[in-house]
């Protein structure tokens, strides 16, 4: 289920809203206790607070990352995608059987030279390879790919950082 947030639903956001974001954003296991003793909030107020958060669809979800060199996938890569056509249904139907594939990480659809940018984990250059041939350039509106090989990867500051 996609849940759209609106401008109206980020102005609805007030301090306490933005500071429980910032510390779940550090530390997304941190418990309700730990989370309101930090904040200074009734563990009450907090879990509701919560709640509210993710039935806004502010939260969307929590994730566990795993080092994909611990499950046998050393090997990431960006395969970026671009179309020869872009009708709806094609783009929408190459988006969902992108995002279907085993191994693919995360699937961008955007704007520009590229149409979708590809993050995928693997266990060799043949797997990568056999992405490309057996699940990308299969589909008719595949009009060229072109992979990059991620050498390291960082997290970013993230939406939340305080700036300087």
């Amino acid at each position: 289920m996609r849940i759209e947030q609106t401008d109206e639903t980020a102005r609805q956001l007030d301090a306490v809203d933005l500071a429980i974001l910032r510390a779940l954003t550090r530390n997304a296991e941190m418990s309700n206790k730990a989370l309101a003793q930090q904040l200074r909030l009734a563990e009450s107020t907090c879990a509701h607070r919560v709640r509210s958060l993710r039935a806004r669809g502010i939260i969307r979800d929590t994730r566990v990352r795993v080092d994909g060199a611990a499950l046998g996938l050393p090997l990431q890569g960006i395969i970026r995608v671009r179309l020869g056509s872009h009708t709806p249904e094609g783009v929408h139907a190459l988006f969902d059987a992108l995002a279907a594939t085993p191994k693919v990480l995360q699937v961008f659809h955007v704007a520009g030279v590229d149409d979708f940018l590809v993050h995928v984990a693997v266990e060799d250059a043949e797997a990568l390879r056999d992405i490309v041939l057996r699940h990308i350039t299969v589909h008719p509106i595949v009009r060229a790919t072109e992979t990059q090989l991620v050498f390291e990867l960082r997290d970013g500051a993230g939406m939340l950082a305080e700036q300087d």
